[in-house]
């Protein structure tokens, strides 16, 4: 896991969540603070999302965006990233389970396996 990428992660912002199949793509957003980032994955509660929910049905790769202007980037203040990987809608078991202990609103948690982590800024 890359080190500036989860010190963009400790800062506030907008976390963008895209599904490519539908026409149009699809869109939604959440705020980093409610994302928690494992070796291997993404866990972001969902409390809508059914969107890119109906999109996995057909192709469950996802990007994500993230930024932060406080973070250093490749030219200077501001790192961006864009996490590519396959995404899943859980609403039981241990990460369920610690998620909605943080997050009482949520009905499911987008698993999101991460296949690469590319910074764009």
């Amino acid at each position: 896991m890359d080190q500036k990428f989860l010190d963009v992660m400790k800062h506030e912002g907008v976390v963008t969540i895209v599904t490519i199949n539908a026409q149009p793509a699809h869109v939604v957003n959440t705020w980093a603070s409610y994302v928690k980032v494992t070796d291997k994955k993404l866990l972001i509660p969902a409390a809508g999302m059914h969107s890119i929910e109906q999109d996995f049905a057909a192709d469950n790769h996802v990007t994500v965006a993230v930024g932060s202007k406080e973070v250093e980037g490749t030219q200077g203040p501001g790192a961006g990233f864009h996490v590519h990987g396959t995404g899943k809608f859980v609403d039981a078991g241990d990460d369920f389970d610690e998620m909605k202990a943080k997050f009482p609103w949520l009905s499911r948690v987008l698993e999101i396996e991460i296949d690469d982590i590319e910074q764009r800024i």
